[in-house]
């Protein structure tokens, strides 16, 4: 039996950090967001792909690492109540 198709997370407004805005292109964080709604958290480990799918059940932040064409590596984050979610870099945080 295939796993089930995950829910799609609503990303309310969405927003990049000025230094995200600088290094990534459109189409990497078009892809990334699409990526994110759609439940694939690329690149997390065990412990926030866990949390990312607990959240997705109960409520909560969610957090998705994903690396651009160009090698720098990025995260989406939509906040609990599903208002915002941003693209930033791991520095920005």
């Amino acid at each position: 039996m295939p796993p089930p198709t995950p829910l799609p997370v609503p990303l309310g407004q969405t927003v990049a950090t000025p230094a995200a805005l600088d290094v990534l292109t459109r189409p990497d964080m078009v892809a990334a967001l699409r990526r994110h709604a759609a439940g694939d958290w690329g690149d997390v480990d065990d412990d926030d792909r866990a949390a990312n799918d607990d959240a997705m059940r109960t409520g909560g932040r969610l957090l998705s690492v994903y690396r651009a064409a160009n090698g720098t590596t990025f995260w989406v984050v939509t906040e609990a109540d599903r208002s915002v979610t941003t693209v930033l870099l791991p520095e920005d945080y």
